[in-house]
């Protein structure tokens, strides 16, 4: 017999080979109607998975999250399916996995086939007929080699790779899913049908590369969503369309804040005088509280010696990560006449052999180096050095994305080198700076997740005594926010725990921005001590953190939270002055010099165009404040207050008008000082 244990803690007997979906029909036609797949001691199987023995069993339903992602996994089968149908037999089809919000799957298409995203359309009427068809999903368990035969007959190469890869890893059995003219190799599971599926979307079209190598062959991704509920696939797509016209790849170069050149190199940031003001706005204003929390700012250069970061442990275990190393060039001569080749060139540098000089991947290595210029004793600890330091990532040119996903950036770095009594004061000022920067940016919607280590990877070095007080620290630290934190194991960096906040903005979306790490290790590998109190060496804790991440990143992230509409405090322009004919430039202009000399970002369109077209323009450029000038106002020395996104306009004395404009600089108010 069966024996099967529910949620309630119920246990229910049944024959052996009883199926979850049997169970499911047991306990209601309800919970049967809305099952998805059964969860099994832990691990998802499909309706169809016969029951013998003792087991835990859930059922996972449509209002269920991880039958959403079920349910998602069998529109990529769906959309693979419907492809095929279009293309024919020779179309291959690759992988096809869950992603946040979707999903995608890739292909290679016959040799002469163009496809693009006006073909997704064309694909949705197929897919719709499949979801109609109603085909279950029907799994079998083969043997590797029966596996292969069954796809060969579907002419399919690419599977073959991973049955291989199955196999290696000691596989006696694979499974396959069918659902009617279709078979996919396949982990699963399922949903019972293709009519389970209730509203989908493909969305975009993209170039992927077979293993993600670039040295295979090219595919086509295709990028996909679904739901249960189309009113959420709705409300998605409203999010996404919307996302579209905050993109900062598009905002940012109309108005005029960066842009990446070609010839300059793909991941590179050209600031423009505008995305310059916005950059250094941001800069002062935590610069401002740096001063207050006692940190000494510091330059670094652009690069550093290899022997520097391999001491670090950066080199070569973020290799892959990193420019190549510069060297010498009459040593790299001498290496060529004596035929070394690129092999024996990576090996003896791995080794050590080799000097050379490192693109700066990171500052920490450099400011170690500054604590470490000078004796050190506890009364002057902690020692806090900040820097807006440029760093250089080699990232995939597919990977790359406008600020947000760069090559060279800046970090509004800081490392603090404390003792271990300082630890966790230290660490909530680190924390409080970060929540000063997202409140006054009015991104008050925030998580937290604190990185810890695997204990079974040999990815982190040092005692475990240290990685125990370090990750307390920071799930102490986390605890205290007061908002919710979760604990990944095994995302720590190799040297220590972190805390990560991820930000959602105005539209839902979440992107990780500030970090503060906990680092018990590269104080030792620098082999770092202050004098202490007993007048005897002590090895510093250090902390890494940086509210904004990079300013790259956390630029094209504001630029889209506010659409490019930025608060007074951070408009590159704050105030436009317009006229309304040519006849009152003189008091234009007046009233233009008068803000400039208040400190106020002011420009002036005295041109012979239309008021109309003027405010069209200004607004478009999404300036705060326009003041509109006409005969009214030249007469009483007024403005008429024209704030963005509103046709109303406000009369008031210009000094007003500024003095309201200072009261919203000082506190950096999100909240206009001249309401819409």
């Amino acid at each position: 017999m069966a024996l099967i244990k529910l949620p309630d803690g119920s246990v229910k007997e049944f024959a052996d080979g009883v199926t979850v979906g049997q169970v499911a029909e047991s306990i209601g036609r309800g919970l049967a109607k809305a099952a998805i797949v059964g969860k099994v001691d832990g691990k998802l199987v499909d309706l169809s998975h016969p029951l013998s023995g003792s087991h835990d069993l859930q059922i996972i339903t449509d209002k269920n999250p991880e039958g959403l992602y079920v349910m998602r996994h069998s529109t990529a089968h769906v959309l693979a399916q419907a492809l095929r149908r279009l293309y024919g037999p020779k179309f291959q089809y690759t992988i096809g996995p869950v992603i946040e919000n979707g999903f995608f799957y890739d292909f290679e298409f016959p040799k002469g086939v163009s496809f693009s995203a006006d073909d997704l359309p064309r694909v949705e009427k197929e897919m719709q007929k499949i979801v109609e068809e109603n085909l279950p999903f029907q799994r079998e368990d083969v043997e590797p080699a029966t596996a292969k035969q069954i796809l060969h007959s579907q002419e399919q190469r690419f599977k073959d790779e991973i049955i291989d890869g199955l196999v290696e890893k000691g596989e006696k059995t694979v499974s396959i899913y069918r659902q009617g003219d279709f078979t996919d190799l396949c982990i699963g599971p399922h949903v019972p049908s293709t009519g389970k599926i209730k509203a989908f979307k493909l969305q975009s079209v993209a170039g992927a590369y077979w293993r993600g190598d670039s040295n295979r062959e090219q595919l086509t991704r295709v990028y996909g969503t679904a739901f249960f509920d189309k009113a959420e696939l709705d409300k998605l797509t409203q999010m996404q369309e919307e996302a579209k016209k905050r993109d900062h790849r598009v905002l940012g170069p109309q108005l005029g804040l960066f842009t990446i050149d070609e010839q300059v190199g793909q991941g590179l940031v050209l600031w423009k005088p505008k995305g310059a003001i916005v950059r250094l706005e941001l800069q002062k204003f935590i610069s401002e509280h740096l001063g207050r929390q006692g940190y000494s700012q510091v330059f670094t250069p652009h690069i550093g010696r290899l022997d520097l970061y391999r001491t670090s442990g950066h080199y070569p275990y973020y290799r892959e990560s990193q420019f190549p190393p510069l060297v010498d060039r009459e040593f790299f001569e001498k290496l060529a006449k004596e035929n070394c080749g690129c092999a024996e060139l990576s090996n003896r540098m791995e080794k050590g052999e080799i000097d050379g000089y490192l693109l700066k991947p990171m500052n920490c290595p450099m400011h170690i180096r500054i604590f470490a210029s000078e004796p050190r004793s506890y009364r002057g600890m902690p020692v806090r050095l900040a820097e807006f330091g440029t760093v250089y990532r080699w990232e995939k040119s597919g990977e790359l994305g406008g600020m947000t996903r760069v090559r060279g950036f800046t970090q509004d770095d800081a490392h603090l080198f404390v003792t271990e009594e300082q630890l966790s004061a230290e660490l909530m000022g680190c924390l409080e700076l970060v929540k000063i920067v997202f409140n006054t940016l009015g991104m008050h919607d925030y998580r937290v997740r604190v990185g810890l280590r695997d204990p079974d990877s040999a990815k982190y070095v040092g005692e475990t005594a240290q990685w125990d007080k370090a990750e307390k620290a920071c799930t102490d630290a986390a605890a205290s926010l007061g908002v919710p934190f979760t604990t990944e194991p095994g995302e720590a960096a190799f040297y220590g725990p972190k805390i990560d906040f991820v930000v959602k903005d105005v539209i839902g979306r979440e992107w990780q921005l500030g970090t503060v790490q906990v680092d018990y290790q590269l104080p030792q590998r620098f082999d770092l001590s202050y004098t202490g109190a007993d007048n005897k060496p002590h090895r510093p804790v250090m902390i890494h953190r940086a509210p904004f991440g990079s300013m790259e990143r956390f630029i094209g992230v504001l630029i889209e939270h506010f659409a490019g509409a930025f608060p007074l405090w951070l408009a590159p322009e704050q105030v436009r002055v317009l006229t309304i004919s040519e006849k009152f430039v003189d008091y234009a202009k007046e009233v233009d010099q008068a803000l400039k000399a208040e400190g106020l970002r002011a420009e002036g369109d005295f041109g012979p165009d239309k008021v109309g077209a003027k405010i069209r323009d200004a607004a478009l450029q999404k300036i705060p404040y326009m003041l509109i000038i006409g005969e009214q106002e030249a007469a009483a020395r007024g403005v008429s207050v024209r704030p963005r996104g509103t046709a109303d306009q406000n009369r008031m004395p210009l000094t007003e008008f500024i003095q309201r404009c200072r009261q919203e600089l000082a506190t950096r108010g999100a909240t206009p000082a001249v309401p819409a």
